[in-house]
């Protein structure tokens, strides 16, 4: 996510909403979380591990097809579900409300068909290597099979060779 411009930026005293076009990306404003951040920015190994396990807690960067559902109140609070029984809450304007619910639906709704046409062209390949896996029919081999009875039979016929041939 280099150099992407955001698809809705979303202004509010307490935080900043930047929806792009495969995340959505929360900045919290004049937060200790924030700031521990900002700190971490340039080691990345740390911001991965430590940023890992704040994320827990509050997710800042979410993927768009993490997010299960979105939809407001009436109160303008933006409910944005991410499954797991996890969820976040906050409150934005009514109209800066609506717009993002609208541009996060249309956005799910396309990770989802996403995914879908991803996990068909997957079992489409699975099911051409299986086919082609196939073993042609003149490697196998035959072994004879004897009943038990049939087995001491064999087994007598064969000594009583062995006796004819001492004497």
């Amino acid at each position: 996510m280099s150099e992407e411009k955001p698809v809705l930026e979303i202004e509010n005293p307490h935080l900043t909403l930047k929806l792009y076009a495969d995340l959505l990306k929360i900045d919290l404003k004049g937060n200790f979380k924030n700031e521990l951040e900002e700190a971490l920015e340039n080691k990345p190994v740390l911001k991965g591990t430590i940023g890992g396990l704040l994320g827990i807690f509050v997710p800042l960067h979410i993927p768009v097809e993490h997010i299960k559902a979105v939809d407001t109140d009436e109160n303008g609070n933006v409910i944005i579900d991410l499954g797991y029984h996890r969820s976040l809450t906050f409150q934005l304007e009514r109209n800066h409300a609506e717009i993002l619910v609208d541009k996060l639906r249309q956005k799910i709704q396309a990770a989802e068909t996403r995914r879908i046409r991803e996990n068909a062209q997957r079992r489409n390949k699975k099911r051409i290597k299986k086919g082609q896996r196939q073993t042609p029919a003149s490697s196998y081999t035959t072994f004879p099979y004897y009943f038990p009875t049939e087995q001491v039979d064999i087994v007598n016929k064969l000594k009583q060779k062995k006796k004819i041939i001492k004497k």
